[in-house]
Parts: C-alpha cells; sequence; structure tokens
C-alpha cells in the first residue's frame, strides 16, 4: 500500500508553547531528553517529531540535534514519520513469541489489510513491530498510544478491541 504524501507541517506559536511547557515540566534537563520527546510527540497529532520540532527543541533547550536523532531513531516509541492516530504496537520480544504473538500480529495484518509500517486507508491505525514493553503476563499483547491490551489469544478479541477505536 502506497504511502499517503506528507503535507508541509506547521509549527504554531501554541504549538511551540506546548513544547515550551512540556521542556519546563523537565526542568529543561537535557538529561530527560526521551521523557521531553515522548511528551511533546504525545502532543502532536499523527504522533511524530517533525523536523521543525527537533530543530526548535535542540535550539531551546539547548542539546546537539544530532542526540535528538540519535533518540528518535533508536526509541521504537519515537518516530519521525507520521503514524496513525491509533499506533498498534505488537511485542516481539522471545516470551510474546513463545506466547502467540505471532498469530495475533497475523490476525492484526488480516484485520486491517495492512502490512507492518504500513498506515490504514483512513489513517486510523498501523502496524509496529516493538521490542518489549513489559508486559509478558498478558501476552499476546499490543499497545495502542502507551495502553497495553492484552491477553488476545482470539481474533474475536481483537476484532473487539479494535472495535473501540473506529
Amino acid at each position: 500500500m502506497p504511502r499517503e504524501p506528507q503535507r508541509e507541517f506547521d509549527l504554531t506559536q501554541a504549538l511551540m508553547t506546548e513544547i515550551d511547557e512540556v521542556m519546563e515540566a523537565h526542568d529543561r534537563d537535557a538529561t530527560q531528553i526521551v521523557g521531553i520527546l515522548l511528551d511533546v510527540q504525545d502532543r502532536i497529532e499523527r504522533q511524530y517529531i517533525p523536523e521543525k520540532v527537533a530543530f526548535y527543541i535542540a535550539e531551546k533547550l539547548p542539546i546537539k540535534l544530532s542526540i535528538i536523532y540519535d533518540c528518535l531513531t533508536f526509541y521504537a516509541s519515537l518516530s519521525v514519520r507520521p503514524r496513525a492516530k491509533y499506533p498498534l504496537q505488537v511485542c516481539r520480544s522471545v516470551v510474546c513469541r513463545v506466547n502467540e504473538s505471532d498469530s495475533l500480529l497475523d490476525t492484526l495484518r488480516r484485520l486491517l489489510n495492512i502490512e507492518v509500517g504500513e498506515v490504514t486507508y483512513d489513517g486510523r491505525f498501523t502496524l509496529e513491530e516493538v521490542p518489549c514493553f513489559g508486559a509478558c503476563d498478558e501476552a499476546p499483547a499490543i499497545r495502542i498510544n502507551g495502553q497495553v491490551y492484552g491477553h488476545l489469544d482470539r481474533p474475536e478479541k481483537v476484532q473487539a478491541l479494535l472495535a473501540q477505536f473506529i
């Protein structure tokens, strides 16, 4: 499925104010850059860190832009590309794979008609594989916007969960 074209991101005064508030909440402490980026990403539609935002944070914190991009490209919870409204993160740890996360992933692919990294036609869901997010006791599980949903061992359970986000 082809990716939708990206439109120009507008760094508004309102968003700059929100970013400044996030940095203040983290005491403008550059050692908290991952937390800052996660909190900022939560405030941006499509949950990602656009280039203009990365530059703004680097300038205001101050922190090297390369450190910001190291974080953005290392941590699976952060993204430099627009994501869907609801990123569906499937754990790929050994424990989850033993507990049928592959079956969960197959069910999501089939129900949504997308592959990992793709976005549904309506921009509602994207499918992502991520390392462990600490829900081994609930496997197979997915994380949606930071919330873990577990024991998704049957297609009916997965379908019922997705219906909550439509």
